[in-house]
């Protein structure tokens, strides 16, 4: 689930590893109809049959109609928190491909995920790093303007 604006990093944080931990437990059998995950997430059937189509995600069929496993809701998850984070949905589908078929591209996947992550954040701190300069350049434009202002009232007062 994206992050949404406003919450501190230890609760972004915090749900992040609410949801590894929850998708640790491959015991259950719960299915879920495409209504269910699509009010769940708050995406359209349209948008769900989509990735379907891209080979991101493989309902099962019980009488004719799509039904979705535990595995499926966590790989919709998982390809919604990439989604949010700007991934391509070719990324997506190469890192939901290393899993395998029962988990054993796992040590892949965290390599691939690793690799992703530590890009993204070089190219954040980058940015973070020409943002604080720009910041400080307008401060000191500011600050300057300001100057300005107040020896020109200084000078029209003292006429």
């Amino acid at each position: 689930m994206p992050a949404r604006r406003g919450r501190s990093a230890a609760s972004t944080a915090r749900e992040a590893q609410a949801f590894v931990d929850s998708h640790r437990s491959e015991g259950t059998t719960e299915l879920f109809g495409i209504t269910e995950l699509c009010k769940e997430f708050g995406i359209t059937m349209r948008a769900l049959r989509f990735y379907e189509d891209k080979g991101l995600l493989s309902p099962r069929r019980v009488n004719g109609a799509r039904v979705y496993t535990r595995s499926d809701r966590a790989r919709l998850t998982l390809i919604l928190r990439a989604k949010a984070i700007g991934s391509t949905l070719a990324d997506i589908k190469q890192y939901l491909d290393l899993y395998g078929h029962h988990g054993e591209g796992r040590l892949q996947q965290l390599g691939y995920v690793i690799a992703r992550t530590d890009s993204a954040i070089a190219e954040l701190e980058q940015r973070r790093a020409q943002i604080d300069a720009t910041l400080a350049e307008l401060r000191v434009i500011n600050e300057h303007c300001r100057q300005q202002v107040e020896a020109r009232r200084r000078g029209a007062a003292s006429k």
